[in-house]
């Protein structure tokens, strides 16, 4: 039989040279001289990437191939663009598209939607929240997901931008801001439009049960709507009923919801929340590790600081809450029912998500964002100074502002200690979310004070965690912002370095890359991205934001065309 075998192979030997001599199509960029973290946790290794039409095309010794453009990256470190797991951006991309926040911290995908999400809408929930819209200057011109999806899209994008359809923004649809319960048609309907939303390319639906109107709905109301998500590949994501006191039901709440629903479940920006709650983050991960071991799909993320960020409102009782914002301020003018707003404040024993109680004093609480001019100068105090500068008691200044700022104003809350924040970060079912608008230090965005981790959080993470404290290794961090997300979130082309994926591609030195923004002087970009490329283009070049909008609305497995 081998002189067939040769005869054969004299025949294709001519073909075999001709394919060989077809000059390779040039590559648009290549990388060279890297260390290639791929995204995995496995060690990093020498290569060169190159990329064409917004994708990795090869990665190997590229040495002959012609390309446009080459980018030496010196020895430093080349990995995975940045996948935030929770971004907060769908109203602020309106507002500056480039999100240089995001991109000076290598974030190149951004999930959003914590609850209230950019769509659904419709004529009343716009005009409860006309506030905020005019804050940022921003004409809702938009009620389906698809319509929000396509304007933000014509525009352009710094970033890819991913949501889930807000459970709250569904109830609102329906029930409005009211503390009711959905008879079975309405709750029909509420899942109408999480399929709708899911059709539009939402990845999944999410609640954020501390604020209301959402903490007035029910379990078997969560079920329903999750198990609709579900059906089309969707996630349940979770801003949790509780994160302190109540915090193990609370997940056993999302676990219901996550097995009932037969949908995966992401808690979002994982805590032991409040002073009592401080060391009891080793019960939490068991907790959540136990259900893993048992079969159920759960995962969830963190920001890694000791301060979370909320809106001021979230102090008050939720019954306050009740039909919405412009009848809590109504509430807290009220000399009697403040009264009882301030009782219940005072109560360590109440069934609610008690954020006065979760604090040391009025000085563990930062005036962060607010909507009245007049308040601006409150931007950046602690409530005890406003308390003692108004010659007020520290509950009735929080009254006042809310009042005065219509419950618009957001604060920065140190209510956590770094110990569980840190055991929290090393599990490995644990990912990294922003929990932050994408902000620039310019422009109607830049006079706002957010929490530090809306600049900082990525390169905090590799500064304080891996390179100072050793407590995670560069490898797994960079597991954590990208194969991990991307994993989670079924971006199967993204979160990894290898031939066939997108190019969301960020390269640094880790000796050197670090944060910035600090609690007192917030509006800081982030330094040591020499490069940052999103599909291919690089939106950082040599440490300078290039103004290239090259980002993609990603879409979810439900979508339909």
């Amino acid at each position: 039989m081998r002189a067939p075998i040769l005869a054969a192979a004299l025949l294709l030997a001519p073909l075999a040279a001709s394919a060989q001599s077809q000059p390779a199509a040039p590559f648009d960029i290549v990388i060279t001289n890297g260390h290639i973290i791929d995204g995995t946790g496995s060690p990093w290794y020498s290569g060169e990437i190159g990329i064409r039409a917004g994708r990795i095309a090869a990665i190997g010794n590229l040495e002959r191939t012609p390309r446009a453009r080459t980018i030496d990256a010196h020895g430093q470190v080349v990995a995975p663009g940045f996948i935030d797991m929770l971004g907060q951006s769908e109203m602020s991309i309106l507002v500056d598209p480039h999100l240089p926040s995001k991109i000076f911290q290598g974030i190149t995908t951004e999930v959003t939607g914590e609850g209230e999400s950019a769509a659904p809408l419709n004529a009343q929930m716009i005009a409860a929240d006309r506030a905020g819209y005019e804050h940022l200057k921003i004409n809702p011109d938009w009620t389906t997901f698809r319509q929000y999806f396509a304007r933000i899209e014509k525009q352009g994008m710094g970033i890819n931008l991913a949501s889930y359809v807000g459970a709250t923004s569904v109830r609102r649809m329906v029930l409005g801001d009211a503390d009711i319960q959905p008879t079975q048609s309405q709750l029909a309907e509420m899942q109408s439009l999480v399929d709708q939303a899911m059709k539009d390319g939402a990845v999944g639906v999410s609640t954020s049960l501390q604020y209301a109107p959402a903490p007035y709905a029910q379990t078997d109301e969560l079920i329903a709507l999750a198990f609709t998500a579900g059906r089309r590949g969707g996630i349940y994501a979770t801003h949790m009923r509780s994160e302190g006191d109540a915090e193990p039901a609370a997940i056993d709440e999302a676990l219901r919801i996550g097995r009932e629903g037969h949908i995966p479940v992401e808690i979002w920006h994982l805590k032991a929340a409040g002073k009592n709650n401080w060391g009891k983050m080793p019960q939490i991960v068991a907790q959540i590790q136990a259900a893993r071991d048992a079969g159920v799909d759960i995962s969830a993320n963190t920001y890694a600081y000791t301060a979370w960020f909320n809106s001021f409102s979230a102090f008050i009782p939720p019954w306050a809450h009740d039909g919405g914002d412009a009848r809590l301020v109504e509430r807290l003018k009220d000399p009697a029912t403040r009264a009882r707003i301030r009782k219940d404040m005072l109560d360590p024993k109440g069934d609610w998500d008690n954020e006065w109680q979760e604090i040391s004093s009025p000085k563990d609480i930062l005036i962060a964002v607010v909507q009245n001019p007049d308040l601006r100068p409150l931007q950046g105090k602690r409530l005890s100074e406003v308390a003692e500068q108004w010659h007020e008691d520290p509950i009735d200044a929080l009254c006042d502002i809310l009042i005065k700022d219509k419950a618009f104003t957001e604060v920065a809350v140190f209510g956590m200690s770094e110990p569980d924040v840190k055991l929290a970060l090393q599990q490995p079912w644990v990912s990294v979310d922003n929990d932050s608008q994408g902000t620039s230090t310019e422009g109607l965005l830049g006079s706002e004070h957010p929490h530090p981790r809306a600049y900082g959080t990525f390169p905090r993470i590799l500064r304080k965690y891996v390179r100072e404290e050793h407590a995670l290794s560069l490898e797994d961090a960079i597991r954590k912002f990208s194969a991990l997300p991307a994993q989670r979130m079924h971006f199967t082309d993204r979160g990894v370095l290898k031939a066939g994926m997108a190019a969301d591609i960020v390269i640094f030195d880790p000796a050197t890359i670090k944060d910035m923004a600090t609690f007192e002087q917030p509006n800081q970009l982030s330094q040591g991205m020499d490069f940052v490329l999103v599909n291919g283009v690089p939106v950082i070049a040599n440490g300078v934001m290039t103004n290239a909008l090259p980002g993609k609305v990603l879409r979810g497995p439900g979508y339909e065309p």
